[in-house]
């Protein structure tokens, strides 16, 4: 690509991503797709979870920390009856426990759940991006080398049931820039006293914008006009006065 001859794009897209795959890996397939030169996302989706992911190329990439800092809100499936150590369902099994002997009802998990609105603390998981002496959390953990990890500050602004069946909890969050919903699903394990872990993840809302006005990888790749679906940045953002 000819840099003389190269029109920036300077431009968002709105993404509904896709399961299995990475943000970054897909981000770079949209970038090929668009044509873009310079491409950035504004918060990293786990390969399992899917839902929006907001694209910015070009001049654009500049409006990620905007994005970065915004509260987020999640629907997310909780698995009970185990603990992982990814705290998801692509970990190893750390901890169990036989649910038919337990006793489970919807009033002990509403009561539990609630405690998790407001400010909590938080201990993100070992695998994770975070970097201890520079070095990414999971390169430790997947040596097997475990740290004490300090709390985090947190913010759950919304926790919502949404459906309790079979020994699977469904809920609604709208959480703070820091928060790991996969801690979540393994906290709420804890309080509850059955252990648990994160099943399934969809990301709906990333500040005002939702995955509602988001498009699929499999449209974009079928359109013969695939820049349609850019927006400008002025169409994107909400100043706030």
């Amino acid at each position: 690509m000819s840099n003389s001859l190269y029109n920036p794009i300077n431009k968002i897209l709105l993404l509904d991503k896709n399961i299995n795959i990475s943000s970054n890996n897909i981000l770079q397939y949209v970038k090929k797709i668009v044509n873009a030169k310079k491409a950035g996302h504004t918060g990293t989706l786990d390969p399992f979870a899917t839902g929006l992911l907001i694209c910015c190329f070009d001049a654009a990439t500049k409006i990620s920390k905007y994005f970065l800092n915004s509260n987020k809100t999640y629907i997310a499936t909780i698995q009970l009856g185990s603990e992982t150590d990814t705290c998801d369902l692509t970990g190893k099994i750390i901890k169990f426990i036989d649910l038919e002997n337990f006793v489970l009802n919807e009033n002990l998990i509403t009561d539990i759940i609630s405690t998790f609105h407001g400010e909590i603390e938080q201990i993100p998981p070992m695998f994770s991006a975070i970097k201890k002496s520079g070095i990414p959390l999971y390169k430790y953990a997947r040596k097997g080398i475990n740290f004490e990890i300090t709390p985090r500050k947190i913010f759950i602004y919304k926790i919502l049931i949404l459906n309790i069946q079979q020994y699977q909890i469904t809920i609604e969050i709208t959480c703070s820039k820091g928060t790991y919903i996969r801690a979540l699903a393994r906290d709420i394990g804890q309080k509850l006293g059955c252990f648990a872990h994160l099943l399934a993840l969809r990301r709906t809302h990333i500040d005002h914008l939702s995955v509602n006005d988001a498009i699929t990888l499999e449209t974009l790749k079928k359109s013969l006009n695939p820049k349609e679906f850019l927006r400008n940045i002025d169409d994107i953002l909400i100043i706030n006065k």
